[in-house]
């Protein structure tokens, strides 16, 4: 390419982008949607109807007539005041306090142990819960004690239920180990 014929079509890529930014940002008096323009027969466009919008009653004799003033208050809006006080009617008297008892017992820790599979014996109905605490492999059976802490309690397809030897935090562990 001549160095003439890029002087040329960068002047015309300059003068579009100008045109391109002017249409976008120039103001508008209203969207064109709101004015749809009806074609007359001969191709050209015939002038807008304007639409019938009725202007409202002004009525000059009510602006002469007397207006309220404001009531009288001895409220100052720019100072800062307490509320008034309001007189007590009677005296109420607090409730009697609630007996205090023992503190109740702290919440138990969830069980660590994650539920990673059930195995079962062809010709025996009892299932086996298989259980990692991601240190060693557990199992167990419903109702015996798995690493001297924890009881089964159910074992189902797909979760496994399980507490404390003490019969306390009684938890469901879903297959997924949470």
């Amino acid at each position: 390419m001549s160095n003439e014929r890029q002087r040329r079509l960068a002047a015309a890529l300059g003068a579009l982008a100008v045109a391109a930014l002017a249409y976008e940002f120039w103001p508008r008096d209203a969207p064109s949607a709101a004015r749809p323009a009806s074609v007359a027969a001969g191709g050209r466009s015939a002038p807008a109807a304007a639409p019938a919008t009725e202007a409202p009653d002004v009525r000059l004799r009510d602006l002469s007539e007397e207006r309220p003033g404001p009531g009288t208050s001895a409220r100052n809006l720019f100072q800062f005041q307490a509320k008034p006080s309001t007189p007590a009617a009677r005296s109420i008297e607090p409730p009697p306090p609630a007996p205090i008892g023992p503190p109740p017992a702290p919440a138990l820790p969830p069980i660590p142990l994650k539920f990673i599979g059930v195995a079962e014996k062809a010709n025996d109905a009892k299932k086996i819960a298989i259980l990692s605490d991601g240190r060693g492999t557990y199992w167990g059976h419903e109702g015996e004690v798995v690493e001297g802490r924890y009881r089964i309690l159910k074992i189902g397809a797909e979760s496994i239920e399980m507490a404390y030897l003490d019969g306390r935090g009684r938890q469901v562990i879903r297959l997924t180990g949470s």
